[in-house]
């Protein structure tokens, strides 16, 4: 096809209608031609990236003197068409295909011409190198594997409509490089926490997503029901009851990659369907996964980014240990404008405060606990950029966590908050039934008071708990905040391959 051809085809994108019509016209004709349209014999044995690393730094005239040619077969979907030079793009990346006009025989040739953007095609010839120092495969057999039926986005830059790649991700996947390294990022992160948590000795196991009483957070829960057992049943919003359990049965360090579901509102940082890790370690406290979570961290970013500094919206934030570590009453001071820490556990001060000062609404049942938490979230949580840990969380507000020894109104519990948002939340667990019963009576009250979010009361785990769990340490990490820090993404839809999103309305 000629760079004239090509011009004329990205004109003709204008109307796809048009364009659609005579990518299915051609796909007839391969029919009418006795042709199988969509083989499935083509071996491929060699990749874009691959190719272009092994061959890097050898010159045009190193590679061509070589007195055996290096045959290869490699396969992809065409993204540019320069005429001589034909860019397909496989899983690992781009490399370009020679067009030896005066070589190939006239049937290769015509086959050649009758490419259209989008087409996947198989590639058998030998390497070499432009004159400009671009690698190629010199084509000397080229087959059509799959006709695509739909153009291109328009002028091969990507596309630009935000909403069009969410919804559209595999066409986003195709054109933006930038798309195509986050998710790559994406893997490399879940993968390393796995391998980092099997070295620590953790156990990988998973339970179940459909609970018939939501628990192991405070959220409101999705329901269903089930129609052979004639009973509700909730979407998990955390895997964590369960994951205790299993550590009271004996398995004392466990990890679940999960997948869970709140219902709750969507935002740059909210999705309703979501992927976290929570693990359980026996003989642990909060303090002990604070130290493994610095850890991970560091050696995640090592591993992935190659350093322990990395740039986040344009700000600098080093993931390098110790982080900081400060209580929420001290984060309170540091960053509420005019509030008198003198009241701190005051609940009618607190009242006011958040009533009038941060025009939150505030309920009857809410304590002191609840409130000082409402004032750490609005004042001080967005200015915490770089890694903190928040410990001294109030009981009212950690209904799973183990109360602190030496003040019973506060947990042993902390979250983690990089660049102003939560990555994680973990605390030394509460393995007292009887005070984890009462914490579940003063969930219910909260619900029956209206709180939607607020936990039911599980007698199941009371029983487990019963027999005995020994002094443990848990925690949760969202991965999808985690990768929207590692790939610099504004938004938690960027490195979800396919968010939610409201119904398209047909025009």
């Amino acid at each position: 096809m000629s760079k004239q051809n090509n011009q004329d085809q990205v004109a003709a994108v204008e109307d796809p209608n048009e364009l659609i019509a005579q990518l299915q016209a051609k796909l007839d004709d391969i029919k009418a031609s006795g042709q199988q349209p969509y083989p499935n014999q083509f071996k491929r044995t060699d990749y874009a990236q691959d190719l272009q690393t092994a061959f890097e730094g050898l010159s045009k005239q190193e590679i061509d003197e070589n007195p055996v040619k290096t045959q290869v077969n490699v396969a992809g979907r065409v993204m540019l068409n320069r005429g001589a030079f034909i860019v397909i793009q496989d899983m690992t990346g781009r490399i370009q295909l020679y067009v030896a006009r005066k070589e190939l025989d006239p049937e290769v040739l015509a086959s050649i011409k009758s490419l259209d953007l989008g087409d996947i095609v198989g590639v058998s010839g030998y390497i070499s190198r432009s004159g400009k120092g671009d690698l190629y495969v010199h084509i000397e057999e080229i087959q059509l594997l799959t006709k695509s039926l739909r153009p291109m986005p328009n002028k091969f830059h990507g596309l630009a409509d935000v909403e069009a790649r969410y919804r559209n991700r595999h066409l986003d996947l195709m054109t933006n490089e930038s798309t195509r390294e986050a998710f790559v990022i994406r893997s490399q992160v879940v993968s390393g926490i796995r391998q980092f948590m099997l070295n620590e000795r953790f156990m990988e196991v998973e339970t179940p997503m459909m609970h018939p009483i939501p628990g192991g957070a405070v959220a409101r829960p999705f329901e269903t029901h089930h129609n052979a057992l004639d009973m509700p049943l909730y979407l998990r919003i955390a895997p964590e009851l369960y994951l205790k359990r299993l550590v009271i049965g004996g398995f004392e360090k466990v990890f679940e990659i999960n997948r869970s579901f709140r219902n709750e509102g969507v935002s740059t940082r909210h999705n309703p369907e979501f992927t976290m890790i929570e693990f359980y370690q026996a003989y642990a406290d909060y303090h002990d996964l604070m130290d493994l979570t610095e850890r991970l961290f560091n050696q995640l970013a090592t591993d992935i980014l190659g350093s322990t500094e990395l740039t986040y919206q344009e700000e600098i934030i080093s993931l390098k240990a110790p982080f900081a570590r400060i209580s929420m009453s001290d984060a309170i001071a540091q960053h509420a404008e005019g509030f008198d820490m003198a009241h701190i556990d005051d609940r009618e001060y607190l009242a006011d405060y958040v009533s009038n000062t941060l025009k939150q609404q505030v309920k009857d049942v809410f304590g002191a606990g609840k409130l000082k938490t409402i004032v750490f979230e609005e004042t001080a949580e967005h200015q915490l950029r770089q890694p903190t840990f928040i410990t001294e969380y109030p009981a009212e507000t950690s209904p799973l966590a183990r109360r602190n020894d030496d003040n019973p109104e506060i947990t042993d519990r902390f979250e983690l908050f990089i660049g102003g948002r939560e990555l994680a939340n973990g605390f030394s667990e509460l393995n007292d039934p009887a005070d984890q019963a009462e914490r579940f009576r003063g969930q219910v009250a909260e619900k029956d008071a209206g709180d939607d979010e607020a936990m039911h009361f599980d007698e199941e785990y009371i029983e487990a708990l019963s027999y005995g769990l020994p002094p443990t340490a848990g925690e949760g990490i969202g991965i999808d905040r985690l990768v929207m820090l590692f790939t610099d993404s504004a938004s938690i839809r960027d490195v979800i391959l396919f968010p939610h999103m409201r119904r398209k309305v047909d025009q």
